[in-house]
This record gives C-alpha cells, structure tokens and sequence, in this order.
C-alpha cells in the first residue's frame, strides 16, 4: 500500500477557490483503479493549509492516475507544499 500524505499552504484568500478547482480531481481519483481514499482538505487551525491524503492499492495504482500534476493556475497558488509518499508494509485496524 501507498500513502500520499502532506500539506500545501496557499492564500487564505484563494484557500475555498483552490479547494473548489480541486473537486473533479478528488472525484477522478476516488473512482481510479486502486485508489482506497483521496482527500484533499481545509486545514481546521491553518486558514492557508490545506492537508493531503491519499490511500493506494500499490505504486503502480498511483503512476496510473498521475498525470502531469496540479495544473498551471494551482501551481502558481501554492506559496508552499510539503507531500511525500510511504510504502506500507503492514496495517492495524485501530476500531
């Protein structure tokens, strides 16, 4: 499993235009072949922050659905971005 986890930070300004240019790649994504979660978010403390998660099958589930990345105008909104991903070995249901 794969894990797409970090944080962007944007003006909190053009935090909810950012989000809303951002709904049909949550919703591409959801839908994608070994995609397990996907959600991209307002940061509840950080008017600028927006967290990202992401939950795949495997890397190769995630190379498919990447394309080129954010588009132009996303790029040029985000002052910052700290995102990595994690090979997961093994998992426990905490519930």
């Amino acid at each position: 499993m794969i894990i797409v986890a970090g944080h962007l930070v944007v003006d909190p300004k053009e935090r909810g235009d950012y989000l809303a240019g951002c709904v049909s790649v949550v919703e591409q994504a959801r839908s994608a072949s070994g995609c397990l979660d996907f959600t991209i978010a307002a940061d509840l403390l950080d008017p600028g922050r927006i967290n990202i998660f992401e939950r795949w099958e495997s890397q190769a589930a995630v190379e498919s659905f990447r394309g080129s990345g954010p588009d132009e105008e996303q790029s040029a909104a985000m002052l910052s971005a700290t995102v990595a991903e994690y090979d997961v070995s093994a998992t426990r249901s905490l519930t």
